[in-house]
C-alpha cells in the first residue's frame, strides 16, 4: 500500500489517539471503513461474559488448502493506524475484519493464544499460567494443530516466545522454532526468516507470532512511541512474508488471518477492560467478502474459522464458532464466552 496515500486517507485517525503516552485511556470499540476509513468511538463494547447461544455448527465449504494465522502479541485494534501498519490496512481494505473481537480472561499471552489455536476457554484447556513451565505439558483438548496434522496436513509454528510450545503436542507440528528476545540469546534467524522457509517448503496451517509490541508495551507503555515503532517493524516483517507468499504463488490461495492475544494500558494488561480484552481480527482471501463483520468475534473462532476453510471437523468440546458472515454465509451460531 502506498504510503502516502494511506496517511492521506486516514489522516482523520490520528486525532482520535494519543500515540505518545503510556498512559493513554481505554480503547473504544472502532469501526474501520475503507477506502475512506475513519475510526468511531463508541463506549458499548461486547461484554466479554454474554451467555452461550445455540449448538456450533456449520455449512462445509470447498477446502482450501492453506490457512496462515499471524498474531500481533499485545496489539491493540486503535494502535494499528498510528504505528503505519500498512499491511494489516491493507488485508482490512481487500478482507472481512473486526476491531471489536474479545479475547479472554486472564487477557495474557499464554492462555489467551492457548484459547484462540485450541478453540476453548481456560476453564477447559487448564492453561492459565503464562510462563513457561514444562513439567504442567501442555494443553488439554483437541487443537487445530491435532486436527490438520491428524488429516495430513504440513503444520508449522514460528514463534517469539518459548511458552507458546506448551499449546500444541510436539507430534502435532511438522516444523516448530521460535526465536525469544528475553532468553537473551542471539538467535541467527529472524522470525520472518523461519517463516518464509516454511513458505517456500509448503504448509498447510502455519501460526506465526510476533512479540515485540508487546514487549516494548511493558518497557516503555502501550501506545508509547516505542511501541508504535515496534508494530510498525512486526509489520513491515509480516509484509515480507506476504511477498514470499506472492513470489511462490501461493497468496491467491491461502486465507490469512490476522489477530492478537490481548491489548494492554500503561506497562501491563490482564484486566477485565476494554484497553485489554479488545484485539483485532481480519480475514483476507479466497472467498472472504469484504467488510466490517457485525458477528461477535471471540479469540476461539480463530481455531474454529481455521478448522472450517480447511474442512476439518469441529470438536464438539470447542467454544469457538466459525465466523461464517466472513464468507457471506448464514450465521448459525456464535462462539459461546468464556464465564
Amino acid at each position: 500500500m502506498n504510503q502516502r496515500f494511506a496517511i492521506l486517507i486516514l489522516l482523520p485517525i490520528f486525532f482520535l489517539s494519543s500515540c505518545g503516552s503510556s498512559n493513554a485511556a481505554a480503547p473504544a470499540p472502532i469501526v474501520f471503513q475503507p477506502p475512506t476509513a475513519t475510526f468511531t468511538p463508541s463506549f458499548t463494547p461486547a461484554p466479554p461474559t454474554e451467555a452461550p447461544t445455540s449448538t456450533i455448527t456449520f455449512t462445509p465449504a470447498p477446502r482450501i488448502d492453506r490457512v496462515l494465522i499471524v498474531s500481533f502479541d499485545g496489539l491493540r485494534p486503535d494502535v494499528i493506524i498510528p504505528a503505519n501498519m500498512n499491511n494489516i490496512i491493507g488485508l482490512m481494505q481487500i478482507g472481512a475484519y473486526t476491531l471489536n473481537a474479545q479475547t479472554i480472561m486472564p487477557s495474557v499471552t499464554l492462555p489467551s493464544h492457548t484459547s484462540m489455536l485450541v478453540g476453548t476457554c481456560p476453564s477447559k484447556h487448564i492453561v492459565r499460567w503464562n510462563e513457561y513451565v514444562p513439567e504442567n505439558g501442555f494443553a488439554i483438548g483437541v487443537d487445530i494443530f491435532d486436527l490438520a496434522h491428524a488429516a495430513g496436513l504440513q503444520t508449522a509454528m514460528v514463534v517469539g516466545k518459548e511458552k507458546l510450545r506448551q499449546i500444541t503436542e510436539p507430534a502435532s507440528l511438522d516444523f516448530f522454532a521460535f526465536v525469544d528476545e528475553t532468553d537473551k540469546i542471539d538467535d541467527p534467524y529472524k522470525i520472518q526468516d523461519l517463516a518464509i522457509r516454511q513458505v517456500k517448503q509448503g504448509f498447510n496451517l502455519m501460526f506465526v507470532h510476533f512479540p515485540d509490541g508487546d514487549l516494548t508495551g511493558h518497557e516503555d507503555g502501550w501506545t508509547s512511541k516505542q511501541q508504535l515503532k515496534a508494530y510498525a517493524k512486526n509489520d513491515k516483517a509480516f509484509g515480507l512474508i506476504l511477498d514470499a507468499l506472492k513470489q511462490n504463488g501461493s497468496y491467491d490461495s491461502t486465507i490469512i488471518i490476522v489477530t492478537a492475544d490481548h491489548g494492554g494500558h500503561d506497562t501491563t494488561h490482564g484486566e477485565n477492560i476494554p484497553a485489554d480484552m479488545l484485539i483485532p481480527w481480519v480475514i483476507s482471501g479466497p472467498r472472504v467478502k469484504p467488510g466490517a463483520l457485525t458477528t461477535r468475534v471471540n479469540t476461539m473462532d480463530t481455531a474454529a474459522t481455521a478448522a472450517f476453510v480447511l474442512g476439518l471437523p469441529l470438536p464438539p468440546e470447542w467454544d469457538g464458532a466459525p465466523v461464517l458472515e466472513a464468507f457471506g454465509l448464514p450465521i448459525t451460531a456464535h462462539s459461546k464466552s468464556c464465564q
